[in-house]
């Protein structure tokens, strides 16, 4: 078993638990981004909103397909990120810190085209009781029931087709920078720490919460515009919705403070999810090592058994 898989394995996992611990926070910040800046925008009227509206379960609306999306998304990440890391190494012997952050926009872009799907239907799922009109207003529609995962991917490819899936992608693919900017600074980070002393399991919690504090706080303008992006639109109003033209329309309607809607809470639930997540990823990684060993010395003395 190649060690990128069993490092893919361990950051699903890692993924799961952290984002389990920390998605109320996301709602939160997903709310703040796509409401209208004459909607509840700060973290306390966000919470007490969604409160009075929905109740507790409305903080974990769109859970489902968040775990999944987590999974899917860092178990490519590590897989693609330890793969090119490897190979790499392999030419060279030893990564210098522009090879590192090569080896995180690979593993970045191979991961956004492989999951956006995924995230557009969370991005609907978490914002699904209100709708976007081509003006940007927001109004709230009679109440339905939540979707499923596959409902809500069918609904989505039913009423804008195939190529919606892949809307917010620009920003997504902008937004590589993140991880090439967290594991860069995490992994100079660790290896200072790593000089002095052995690292402990919340060694790797707070070295992963400030990595990428760094990361979330440079590049969020861009999460902002991404989660626009993704909401239902009609599609003509979708395709002026660029990129740039996202960037151009905040800052028009809202000013500057409409790029950082809602970065109190993202922040706080990135930091947390990222720290939650290293300091998981590294115990989940010695128990799958130590699994696949297993399963592998128990497939070749089946083997040898056989050929008996």
């Amino acid at each position: 078993m190649s060690d990128n898989v069993v490092h893919a394995v361990a950051g699903a996992g890692g993924g799961i638990l952290s984002m389990g611990l920390t998605y109320p926070l996301v709602t939160i910040s997903t709310r703040a981004q796509v409401e209208s800046r004459r909607e509840h925008t700060t973290t306390t009227e966000a919470v007490k909103a969604i409160l009075a509206r929905e109740g507790v379960s409305g903080l974990y609306t769109g859970l489902d397909s968040a775990l999944f999306g987590i999974a899917v998304t860092n178990g490519v990440y590590y897989f693609f990120y330890e793969g090119a890391k490897g190979w790499l190494e392999g030419r060279k012997g030893r990564l210098s810190t522009l090879e590192s952050m090569l080896a995180g926009a690979i593993a970045g872009s191979f991961t956004v085209l492989a999951t956006n799907p995924i995230w557009v239907v969370n991005t609907r799922a978490t914002a699904n009781k209100r709708t976007v009109d081509e003006a940007g207003d927001e109004k709230t529609p009679a109440p339905r029931k939540p979707m499923t995962i596959i409902g809500s991917l069918k609904e989505i490819i039913k009423d804008e087709g195939v190529a919606s899936l892949w809307s917010g992608v620009g920003p997504a693919l902008a937004l590589v920078i993140n991880p090439v900017i967290q594991y860069t600074v995490f992994e100079q980070l660790k290896n200072t720490v790593a000089k002095k002393r052995a690292l402990g399991q919340w060694d790797f919690f707070w070295l992963g919460a400030l990595s990428k504090l760094i990361a979330t706080g440079t590049t969020y303008p861009y999460l902002t515009i991404k989660s626009r992006m993704q909401l239902r639109q009609s599609k003509d109003a979708a395709q002026r919705y660029t990129l740039v033209g996202g960037l151009q329309k905040i800052i028009r309607e809202e000013g500057i403070a409409g790029l950082y809607r809602g970065i109190g809470a993202k922040l706080l639930q990135s930091v947390l999810t990222a720290g939650f997540l290293f300091m998981f990823k590294e115990q989940l990684y010695v128990g799958a090592l130590k699994l696949f060993m297993l399963l592998s010395a128990r497939r070749a003395a089946l083997r040898a058994g056989a050929a008996k």
